[in-house]
């Protein structure tokens, strides 16, 4: 079993995916995102929790429609 390379320090949500760094799946959050049509959304969290990883992960989703993009979220359920 090959071991993934840890992310540390890595913000870009495509770059995690395609060169295979450990990643824990947060995709829901573009569900709950788009289920609660929130005006304006605030991501409380402390330094180092990824709020800057899950904004380029929605930044990605929502710029789906490139076909390079296509291919990161193909093998996340």
């Amino acid at each position: 079993m090959e071991l993934k390379k840890l992310p540390v320090g890595i913000d870009d949500f495509k770059k995690m995916i395609l060169q295979e760094y450990y990643y824990v799946d947060k995709t829901l959050l573009i569900k709950e995102l788009i289920d609660l049509k929130g005006e304006v959304n605030l991501f409380t969290r402390p330094r180092r929790f990824g709020k800057t990883l899950n904004m380029s992960m929605l930044q990605y989703f929502f710029e789906i429609s490139e076909e390079n993009n296509k291919e990161i979220f193909s093998d996340l359920t």
